[in-house]
């Protein structure tokens, strides 16, 4: 519930209304601590995916921070973009951005095992796909129809199904540690489940913003576990902390920049999925907060400030950006829609992501500590896109497309050496199986009849072609 004394109920119902500052200062905080670990947990699985993250003991471990700083500052940049706006850049509403999951089953082929050096091409693509992205919000209308709830939902479930592999081995102990006995140990897992054990306590049995920032929490209380049990120590810390230093700003093509075909046509295909996603946030917040419907120069001006932050993310070696479907939820639980508010959250971030020493305690965090939240996450990932796939009209038809689709890129994740003799190019976008899912489910979509017979499904689903009733014409 909302307090009545930050405004009236018109007042809060309002975007541009500004409260004062004493209580608008803590709402924005809100924001950033209820985003704050899934903004900065790509860059940590990129960098561990490429070969220098934690427990690598490369010489490059320290571009982990880096990543983590620019993850923080221009996860805020690109939400000012949205509050503040910029000519037609931004809806002029409370939406957070920040570092996105959908696109890491494409990063984490794309860098796997190369280091620092495959970091050209995969910024390369950031930008490419953010410019890409930005130049939908002038079409994002117009297109919607080929991504229902069937496509969107199986892309997103493909995402958290590709990642929770991720949330076991970091658990586990990391990828470093496979084939070690330390991999697997009692130490390790039960770090990995305090955090998941007072996540889900919070989750469960808290309200407000205990709530809300239930990863954030259980994350610190494994912290705090892994310093009783020796995981990590104050000297560790204290190490970290002294090698990096106050301020520092971002370096343009830090990482350089490399054309990748491959790259560019993943991050643009899904660029799609990210614009919906986003039109799903903007019309969630002014549901939410506002009890009316989105405009189309709102949705469009929240696509072209996804799209453009991305771009600048990746001159600046970020990954790339969209809007945060959590801090929606906020939004409907604060009752406070002062895109201002979230403007002082975005400073917020900013000012974290030019102070190096936040990231350099982010990186002692334990691997074990961080898998514990990853799987809770990437688990809730795999939900979302499941609760979307409930809008679905579970027909015949839309059974077999989805059957296809997942089967195909599901397998390729699963067996990604089945490709292993396709160009190079094709294999890294093959093996991601997000893409293939996704390019069959929407051409399926697209080309197949609207109804399949009975018959048509019995003969391959073993007696069970699904016959829920509330699900099937005529039973609704």
């Amino acid at each position: 519930m909302a307090e009545t004394s930050i405004g009236t109920p018109e007042q809060l119902r309002d975007p541009n209304y500004t409260p004062a500052l004493h209580k608008a200062t803590p709402l924005g905080i809100q924001h950033v601590l209820a985003m704050f670990v899934s903004n900065v947990t790509p860059a940590i699985i990129v960098a561990g995916a490429a070969g220098f993250g934690f427990g690598s003991n490369s010489p490059d471990f320290p571009e982990l921070l880096y990543l983590i700083q620019i993850s923080m500052l221009f996860a805020g940049v690109a939400t000012l973009l949205q509050t503040v706006t910029l000519g037609p850049v931004g809806a002029a509403l409370p939406i957070v951005q920040g570092t996105s999951f959908a696109f890491l089953p494409i990063m984490i082929p794309l860098v796997a095992g190369k280091g620092v050096d495959g970091l050209a091409a995969l910024f390369g693509g950031v930008i490419i796909g953010g410019v890409f992205h930005a130049c939908l919000g002038a079409v994002i209308g117009k297109i919607r129809f080929a991504l229902p709830p069937l496509v969107t939902g199986l892309v997103v479930t493909m995402i958290g199904l590709a990642l929770v592999k991720v949330g076991i081995q970091y658990a586990a102990g990391g990828v470093p540690a496979i084939g070690t006995p330390e991999y697997g140990s009692m130490l390790n897992w039960s770090a990995a489940m305090v955090v998941i054990v007072v996540t889900l306590a919070l989750k469960f049995f808290a309200r407000g913003m205990l709530s809300v920032s239930a990863v954030l929490i259980g994350l610190a209380v494994g912290y705090g576990y892994a310093l009783m049990v020796g995981m990590v120590t104050f000297e560790a810390i204290g190490t970290s902390w002294g090698r990096a230093s106050a301020f520092a700003l971002p370096v343009p093509f830090k990482y350089g920049f490399e054309f990748s075909f491959a790259a560019v046509i993943g991050f643009c295909l899904m660029a799609f999925v990210s614009a919906i996603e986003t039109v799903g946030d903007v019309s969630g917040v002014t549901k939410g907060g506002a009890g009316r419907e989105a405009t189309d120069e709102e949705i469009a001006g929240a696509t072209y400030a996804d799209g453009i932050g991305s771009a600048l993310a990746g001159v600046f070696g970020g990954l790339p950006n969209t809007s945060f479907s959590q801090n929606v939820g906020l939004i409907a639980m604060t009752g406070v829609m002062s895109r201002h508010v979230v403007t002082i959250g975005a400073l917020f971030l900013i000012v974290c992501g030019l102070v190096p020493k936040v990231g350099a305690i982010i990186r002692t965090i334990p691997i074990e500590v961080l898998g514990g939240g990853v799987i809770v996450m990437f688990g809730m990932v795999v939900a979302a896109g499941i609760s979307m796939l409930s809008d679905v009209d579970w027909n015949r038809r839309n059974m077999v497309i989805f059957a296809i689709s997942l089967s195909i890129g599901f397998g390729l994740q699963l067996e990604p050496d089945a490709v292993q003799h396709l160009p190079d190019t094709l294999g890294i976008l093959m093996k991601s199986g997000l893409l293939p899912a996704a390019v069959i489910a929407i051409v399926l979509n697209l080309v197949l009849p609207e109804e399949l017979t009975d018959e048509a499904t019995e003969e391959v689903s073993g007696g069970m072609s699904g016959h829920g009733a509330g699900s099937l014409p005529g039973h609704k």
